[in-house]
């Protein structure tokens, strides 16, 4: 069985093309039931009564979300094994996931974009024109900061303002970005090289690829980047936690209540499914108002009986 649970790590990385992180998650998951059914020796000893005893131990000690999360994990494993024909039917089948509470997903006003985007000052921080061209670039691509962070410089084109996105499952997709993304991106490069003339002297192989680098001139990472976002955030005064999640967010939200198309926001975001986008529709109430104060008849004192 651990074999074939190998397989399926193989499967999840080759030919689905999903990132390590989700495919360490994934096993955990898996794992974590094959344990609890007391270690098989093979699939055939996977039966739905086995299945559903898991299934109700998850709902004592984990949130709906957990549980959600983990029949995701599951229900891609017992395909893959169906797939294989190490299984006749997908035990899980017929079982329901857990009914979840609306997301609505944080997200900064405009000001507090505009606050955020404002506060890296170079007299004050180190690297205060890397940080602010990452932070435009989040906000006027929505990119995931792990698809930010793996961004080489190849990947920009100035000329036509876009940028090439490699997103979950592998999926590529090209993204403009702003003039004001496009300045400070041009403003931090003298920078970026001066960090790996540095990182050169010293004897090391620098990174000329990646495009943000850290004080070693190697690759930023993403909880880096999480890391100085939240700080700059707490610096800005902006009351709830500032992630580049949130960041991805904000982009989202306020082009749709610029008017732009849903689905050009979930092209834009790099999601499969429309639903998943459809979570940004929700608007602030003034932009609600705004909107219904220009078109309905009553609000503007022309309607009839």
């Amino acid at each position: 069985m651990t074999g074939h649970i190998d397989k399926f790590a193989s499967w999840l990385l080759v030919e689905k093309g999903y990132s390590s992180h989700t495919v360490d998650a994934y096993l955990r998951d898996v794992r974590e039931f094959y344990r609890a059914a007391g270690q098989p020796a093979d699939p055939g000893g996977l039966g739905a009564d086995q299945v559903r005893a898991f299934v109700a131990a998850l709902y004592g000690t984990n949130s709906a979300a957990s549980v959600a999360r983990k029949l995701s994990a599951l229900r891609t494993f017992f395909r893959f094994l169906v797939r294989e024909n190490l299984l006749e039917r997908d035990p899980l089948a017929g079982i329901a996931n857990p009914r979840l509470a609306r997301y609505i997903p944080a997200f900064l006003t405009v000001d507090e974009v505009f606050a955020l985007l404002e506060e890296p000052v170079p007299a004050r921080d180190t690297f205060a024109l890397r940080d602010r061209a990452l932070m435009e670039l989040i906000y006027s691509t929505g990119m995931r900061v792990s698809e930010l962070v793996s961004r080489n410089m190849e990947d920009l084109d100035f000329t036509g303002g876009m940028v090439r996105v490699r997103g979950k499952g592998n999926r590529e997709r090209i993204v403009p970005f702003g003039r004001a993304a496009a300045a400070a991106l041009e403003t931090y490069f003298p920078q970026r090289q001066q960090l790996i003339r540095e990182r050169v002297c010293r004897g090391h192989v620098a990174e000329r690829s990646a495009l943000f680098l850290n004080s070693r001139g190697s690759r930023l990472s993403a909880r880096s980047v999480e890391r100085l976002v939240r700080m700059y955030g707490e610096r800005a005064g902006i009351a709830t936690v500032v992630t580049p999640h949130a960041l991805r967010h904000s982009f989202a939200t306020h082009l749709l209540e610029m008017g732009a198309d849903l689905r050009v926001v979930q092209e834009l975001l790099g999601h499969a499914s429309l639903s998943t986008t459809q979570k940004y529709t929700h608007v602030n109430m003034d932009h609600l108002t705004r909107v219904y104060d220009r078109a309905h008849p009553q609000a503007q004192g022309t309607g009839g009986n």
